[in-house]
């Protein structure tokens, strides 16, 4: 879990923040997840992958102003191919204030797209062990 405190530059005339700083924020959760995971984006650098984003989605929920704490849940949704899109719950104390998804490519440096099952099984393993379950395909 990577938790944010809302900056003062963040917020608006209204003294909200400011909807784009919620995709910096998923940034700064996703650089730290892969971090504690081990797989920390200057490791994935230096063995050729980057993951530039192709889509966003967010929905925001509840409103966040300054100096509030966001806990950002970040998990990953589901993993084919090149792709992988990732989940985000932000959250002020019990109240989700903002629900989001970024989808990747995994590319080489050189910009060609890259298979990580078969050019990084490692990371790829890590990244399926990870993934959230659908608990809508389960039966009772």
């Amino acid at each position: 879990m990577y938790t944010h405190l809302v900056q003062y530059y963040e917020t608006d005339k209204m003294g909200v923040t400011h909807h784009s700083n919620y995709i910096c924020w998923m940034e700064e959760a996703r650089i730290s997840f892969l971090e504690e995971s081990g797989w920390s984006f200057s490791r994935l650098e230096a063995e050729g992958l980057v993951s530039p984003v192709i889509s966003l989605k967010c929905d925001y929920r509840k409103p966040t102003t300054f100096s509030d704490s966001v806990d950002i849940e970040v998990g990953v949704k589901e993993m084919k191919g090149i792709r992988v899109v990732l989940s985000y719950i932000m959250k002020k104390g019990d109240d989700i204030v903002c629900e989001a998804e970024s989808t990747h490519c995994f590319m080489r440096k050189d910009g060609h797209v890259m298979r990580i099952e078969r050019e990084m099984p490692e990371f790829s393993a890590f990244v399926s062990s990870v993934m959230q379950k659908d608990d809508s395909a389960t039966s009772e």
